[in-house]
């Protein structure tokens, strides 16, 4: 049996894995398999621009497709096209390779097809593509009609692959490569590998998007205050907290996430106390000064990393996630003492998720809005809004490589 391109295999499962299986990205790369030991990045970076630009893909493919074909052969030619039109893949390896994958995974009748429909995609896809309005077509309908003005410069961001953010431990240099961004993080070009810096060994760095930073930043730990980070997995909140000498309590429901917590404080030699239990239910022994919940939530702020979350979410699964979101508010107010701080944050682009939370938590009654002053927010003063709240968004900072999209609030217990 003709053996196909151990790349192509492993991103094949990757595709199956989440459109068929819907399995999240990084639960699928994280499934042992027998590819496991191959070019496991080059097989994530092809499935992941097929999760990416699927609408383009599909709308290329079409003209040439006189009926649909089975699930399995559309992810092989999705993968073809990729390759030919994204990924600068010569045509002829990329036609080859996607033929000898049809027959390999048990689908021979189909190679001819493949063969024919990608030969016709190398002649004449480019000007199809060219044609094409690939932001609105990688971006599913209730997702754009829900980001309003900014939806096309957003969906433009989820089109390139993101680059490396990580913050620093106090006090350490810049690494060669990085780039100081205004907000403290710092960055590196997309496709950095970070455990192959010399400081993320050394335990001086962990990986964080720059917006991600920002609610540990804008709740200003003090070295004297005692905090909580509710929801705190995998930990990279903590470790700004427990960097700034604050006494940390970090809450996480999931004990596997707990871990993985657990492991990066130890990396970075940073010490804080660890509690699994549900935010919700959990009755500490005293109230904080201050407490950071950084939300469960839809993650469609983090796309542009994790490019199934279009294919996995629904906009049903936001309104499950909004009552959740209330529960943990309602329950981390009653965690703090009279004049302490809350900072609510989400990683979601959808206003479901951001200002009717905090309205809500608001007409329960024991806590006031603290808006964000422009001061606090000058190094990214696009991103405050009229209320004081800081949203940001993918499309932010375009020609540094963007951001995630985050909303964060401040709240003071009365």
């Amino acid at each position: 049996m003709e053996k196909s391109d151990p790349t192509r295999e492993a991103a094949f499962e990757l595709l199956s894995s989440v459109l068929d299986r819907r399995r999240t990205l990084d639960a699928a790369l994280a499934a042992p398999s027998a590819d496991a030991a191959r070019d496991q990045a080059a097989a994530h970076r092809l499935a992941a621009t097929v999760l990416r630009r699927m609408g383009t893909l599909d709308a290329v493919l079409e003209p040439f497709l006189r009926k649909a074909p089975p699930e399995p052969v559309k992810h092989i030619l999705r993968l073809g096209a990729a390759g030919i039109l994204l990924l600068q893949t010569p045509s002829h390896a990329a036609v080859s390779t996607a033929v000898a994958l049809a027959r390999t995974r048990g689908l021979a009748p189909f190679a001819g097809l493949v063969n024919a429909v990608l030969r016709r995609v190398a002649e004449h896809g480019p000007a199809i593509l060219a044609e094409l309005d690939g932001p609105r077509l990688d971006t599913p309908p209730w997702l754009w009609a829900s980001w309003g003005d900014t939806a096309r410069a957003i969906a433009e961001a989820h089109q390139k692959e993101a680059p490396l953010d990580v913050t620093l431990k106090p006090g350490i240099a810049v690494p060669a490569g990085g780039e100081a961004l205004p907000t403290g993080s710092v960055r590196f070009p997309a496709g950095t590998r970070v455990t192959e810096l010399a400081e993320f060994a050394q335990g001086d760095l962990w990986v964080q998007d720059a917006a991600a930073a920002l609610p540990a930043q804008l709740l200003a730990a003090q070295a004297s205050e005692r905090i909580a980070d509710l929801c705190a997995a995998p930990g990279g909140k903590t470790a700004q907290l427990a960097a700034a000498g604050a006494t940390v309590v970090a809450v996480e429901r999931d004990g596997s996430r707990l871990r993985r917590l657990q492991e990066n404080l130890q990396r970075c030699r940073l010490r804080a106390e660890t509690v699994q239990a549900d935010a919700v239910s959990w009755h500490p022994p005293a109230l904080f000064d201050a407490i950071l919940l950084d939300a469960p939530c839809s993650a469609t702020g983090t796309i542009r990393r994790h490019p199934d979350i279009p294919h996995l979410k629904r906009q049903r699964d936001v309104l499950a996630l909004t009552e959740t979101q209330d529960r943990l508010l309602a329950a981390a107010i009653a965690l703090l003492r009279r004049g302490g701080r809350l900072i609510y944050s989400v990683c979601s682009l959808q206003p479901e998720e951001g200002e009717p939370r905090i309205a809500a938590a608001l007409a329960r009654g024991g806590v006031s809005h603290d808006p964000f002053t422009p001061a606090e927010t000058a190094v990214l003063p696009e991103a405050l809004t009229a209320q004081g709240f800081l949203r940001t968004n993918p499309g932010m900072w375009s020609e540094r490589g963007g951001m995630d999209g985050f909303f964060i609030a401040r709240l003071l217990r009365n």
